[in-house]
């Protein structure tokens, strides 16, 4: 049977409020990003123990730790500046939040976007790939250490936009402690096929898995999130679900909850959304 889950900020920053949405409708992998007015990995011990209490007492399970690691500081950061450190100081901190709540995975991200990697001279960042390997180092180390998998998500505001250079990133680094959470959606901006395009280049690597829908319009620099099967992504869905049962995929597919009805709550994005998801995922 897939493993179903939900971002809970998708339904509520209020934690206990989302958790009994989940269970009345038949969610059970909980994947943490914001919980109350935090970020889950500024979370202190005694709220880890209070979020462990809440999630075991309605029997579900935590599929995923995602906090921006990683996320919005240039990759030419120096690894001892401050803004590098604190950034590792939070990663550790997810690393333990994973391990007392039962998951072995973290995302991270690939720091802020350049906008040209590859390619002719000017327009070139010079040397951001190359940094951005050197960067991630430590942080495979000490996943690696803690027995620890981090997942890298296909992201706009990262330089890894793309199954494609998502699977270059891990070819590359030959870490066995890196996979990929793929968000086919966000890769719709940097034009990328979500199937068979995306899905080929990484299934192998694939370990979390985010659905959502969306509109890009690139010219215009606009991306705007819509209720499942609204936007861009019907095309794929059927094709991506049918994939990932194809090839044994046995992680969690998580509802990325972002849409927000015109003068409606997010909670009423998520049920816009929710039976078009549960119906592609057989339910």
């Amino acid at each position: 049977m897939r493993k179903l889950g939900i971002i809970t900020d998708g339904i509520s920053r209020d934690f206990e409020h989302a958790l009994d949405v989940m269970v009345e409708t038949g969610l059970e992998y909980v994947e943490l990003q914001y919980l109350w007015e935090k970020q889950v990995g500024d979370l202190t011990n005694r709220d880890i123990k209070r979020v462990k209490e809440l999630i075991e007492a309605r029997d579900l399970k935590v599929s995923c730790i995602s906090h921006h690691n990683l996320s919005a500081i240039p990759v030419d950061t120096s690894v001892v500046a401050p803004a590098y450190r604190a950034h590792i100081k939070t990663l550790e901190q997810c690393i333990e939040v994973a391990q007392t709540l039962g998951t072995n995975l973290v995302r991270i991200f690939s720091f802020r976007k350049e906008m040209v990697l590859f390619g002719a001279e000017p327009i070139t960042s010079e040397g951001v790939w190359e940094m951005l390997l050197d960067r991630l180092e430590e942080p495979l180390q000490i996943a690696d250490a803690a027995g620890i998998t981090l997942v890298m998500e296909t992201a706009i505001s990262g330089n890894v936009t793309s199954a494609l250079l998502a699977k270059k990133l891990i070819d590359e680094l030959d870490a066995p402690h890196l996979k990929v959470l793929w968000d086919p959606c966000s890769s719709l901006y940097c034009t990328e096929v979500p199937y068979p395009d995306g899905y080929e280049a990484i299934r192998e690597h694939i370990a979390h898995v985010h659905l959502k829908d969306g509109v890009v319009n690139l010219p215009a620099a606009t991306f705007d999130f819509c209720a499942m099967r609204q936007g861009q992504m019907d095309p794929y869905y059927n094709d991506i679900v049918k994939a990932l049962d194809r090839d044994g995929y046995d992680g969690t597919i998580s509802l990325e909850s972002v849409y927000t009805p015109v003068g409606g709550t997010r909670e009423e994005g998520f049920r816009e959304s929710l039976p078009i998801f549960m119906e592609l995922m057989g339910r």
